[in-house]
């Protein structure tokens, strides 16, 4: 298991990434200019990324992962459609986006779409990394899409990605509609040719280690059945759980597990129609795409950190959230307040 060195507290992030620069030539932008010969940008602390303020928490992925990822969303970053498309596979690769519902099943068609987007993004438009889970093999990568990319606001989103031969054969992305704004999400998806209903995960098969798909199954049967209490059990004494459209965040098991038992009716991810589509990672970082046949929110992702022991330090939720009503966000508050 590959850990980067944590970032000391005291030191900022201009810091860091003025730390990056050698000989008045950062690190950063060499990686950018350079992706097939320099190394990813690196302080020494951990991976930056070209032209962001930003420290990728990469604690949770091997060093091969982020590296892989750094320099792939660098290409994205630089307007570089070319560099961009280098990465995915040319033999096999799906990329749909979860939320409007526009899929691509091959490498001439998903280059076409994007050629429609790139000409037109601001020179200062970034697609950048905040964190990472999982290997080379497979993972979860949290990015942002700043604003003018693909609308006029930003996306943080959550991609699940398959890897073969370090190229991308598998990409699904997850944000929430909300953040985005309605209107927004809207009209990106009045544009798409409609619901998807087959996501590619068989193409690709389930290669995340054993030990994330144990833990993710026995997440899943625990949630679908309502049972908080054996949910609770399979987190760490500190472990933090977060839902990203709820604005959740609540920390220890005996909380979590309270939590998810009483709001089992509200939770997307939770309950009977519940069902695991695909697992990603290694054993520390990774997680897993939903299906809910009895939800407003047919489908979503959850993330996983895993300590040494198989146990669960963070849980982040990331679904759809315009596609519930204000009052089911105010329930789900509602239902995390402690008696």
């Amino acid at each position: 298991m590959e850990r980067n060195v944590q970032i000391p507290n005291q030191k900022s992030r201009r810091a860091l990434l003025r730390g990056a620069v050698l000989g008045g030539s950062g690190v950063a932008a060499a990686s950018l200019l350079s992706p097939g010969r320099a190394a990813a940008a690196d302080s020494g602390d951990g991976l930056v990324f070209p032209g962001v303020d930003v420290v990728i928490d990469s604690s949770h992925a091997t060093r091969e992962a982020a590296v892989l990822v750094q320099r792939y969303l660098a290409r994205k970053s630089a307007h570089d459609l070319d560099g961009w498309m280098s990465f995915f596979s040319r033999d096999l690769i799906t990329y749909i986006d979860a939320v409007v519902g526009a899929g691509y099943f091959n490498w001439d068609s998903l280059r076409d779409s994007l050629s429609q987007f790139v000409p037109s993004w601001p020179s200062d438009g970034k697609s950048y990394p905040t964190r990472i889970l999982g290997d080379a093999t497979s993972a979860l990568v949290f990015f942002t899409d700043t604003a003018g990319l693909f609308g006029p606001s930003e996306i943080r989103a959550v991609g699940v990605i398959n890897f073969r031969d370090r190229k991308i054969t598998r990409q699904i992305d997850y944000w929430d509609g909300r953040h985005f704004g309605i209107a927004n999400t809207a009209a990106l998806a009045a544009a798409t040719s409609g619901p998807l209903t087959d996501f590619g995960e068989s193409t690709v098969g389930e290669t995340a280690a054993p030990a994330m798909r144990r833990v993710v199954h026995k997440l899943a049967r625990a949630l679908r059945h309502g049972d908080g209490a054996g949910a609770a059990e399979l987190f760490a004494p500190g472990a933090v759980f977060e839902d990203m459209p709820a604005h959740l965040h609540i920390v220890g098991p005996r909380s979590i597990g309270a939590y998810l038992t009483n709001a089992v009716s509200l939770l997307p991810y939770a309950g009977g129609g519940t069902a695991v589509r695909h697992v990603v990672g290694s054993a520390v970082g990774g997680g897993y795409e939903w299906t809910a046949s009895d939800s407003a929110v047919p489908r979503g992702v959850v993330a996983l950190e895993l300590d040494r022991w198989g146990k669960i330090t963070r849980l982040t939720a990331l679904w759809d959230g315009a596609l519930v009503d204000d009052a089911t966000l105010i329930s789900l508050a509602r239902t995390a307040i402690e008696q």
